[in-house]
């Protein structure tokens, strides 16, 4: 125990330092309306003005002030993304641990897992939200779940593989443990790092995926404030005004670099041969 406790005290804080501009980001995304300088739907200055007293970084294509709209719209991407996040890893990891464990049905999850993944992620993408009663983020987010629990599942299932095989699994079932005894208490805890990993992946996908719609024009619509949303609105002005395309960018780069590194340090270590269980 003190050999393990410091090391899991380094991991808490290289975990929280790796986290800490998703952290200042999220902050800034929840207080940013009430911290914008200027409502977002309102013209401030010329068309990608140059950043000035007025606009701190300039102005986008309607003359709007670009940091008042980077403020205001981080909170539904944000929400977004968490939201996928947490379905696709949830459900996955479900189906996995069921795979695992009932091999006769893993198969056939498997087997709908990877007839799923034949499908292209921008037809996908377009099919369902296309097909969306009214569009909209619910329809992205589907189309996001909706693609990213079939590559999940697989990751799952391949972890969960080896923990259901082992002896003091065979030995619960045997005594005659329940499936939800057997998912909850024998193999997931031992999914800890997989699934934290999972879920750091999920996140940045969703990202992708809610940005990507934005650039096909689905999902967030003007005159929304969204940080995908204004990459692809102000994409012709950049050489104007950079700040326009690029604080927006800069924004969702560091959000995902920050969960995914974040996730990679909370995730406990693989046991070394070296290392007691």
């Amino acid at each position: 125990m003190t050999v393990t406790a410091p090391a899991a005290v380094r991991r808490k804080r290289r975990a929280l330092l790796r986290a800490a501009p998703a952290l200042l980001l999220v902050t800034a995304a929840l207080a940013g309306p009430l911290l914008a300088p200027h409502p977002v739907d309102a013209p401030v200055v010329f068309p990608y003005a140059e950043a000035g007293a007025d606009a701190p970084l300039g102005g986008d294509q309607l003359g709007r002030d670009v940091l008042s709209r980077l403020l205001s719209g981080g909170t539904a991407l944000i929400a977004t993304a968490l939201a996928i996040a947490l379905v696709v890893t949830a459900t996955a990891t479900a189906l996995g641990i069921l795979a695992a464990l009932r091999p006769a049905l893993g198969r056939w999850i498997e087997r709908a897992a990877d007839l799923t993944i034949l499908l292209p992620s921008v037809l996908a993408i377009m099919l369902i939200a296309l097909a969306w009663p009214g569009g909209g983020r619910l329809a992205v987010a589907a189309a996001a779940v909706v693609l990213g629990v079939p590559y999940a599942v697989r990751i799952v299932a391949a972890a969960a593989g080896p923990v259901a095989s082992a002896g003091y699994v065979e030995a619960a079932a045997a005594g005659g443990e329940n499936l939800w005894h057997l998912t909850v208490h024998e193999v997931l805890p031992n999914l800890r790092s997989t699934v934290l990993a999972l879920f750091g992946l999920r996140f940045v996908e969703g990202v992708y995926i809610v940005s990507i719609a934005a650039f096909l024009q689905l999902g967030p619509q003007p005159p929304e404030a969204d940080w995908a949303l204004m990459i692809r609105e102000n994409a012709a002005g950049i050489t104007l005004n950079p700040w326009a395309v690029g604080a927006p960018c800069l924004a969702i780069g560091l959000l995902a670099i920050s969960v995914n590194l974040a996730a990679e340090a909370l995730a406990p270590a693989r046991p070394t041969p070296e290392t007691p269980l």
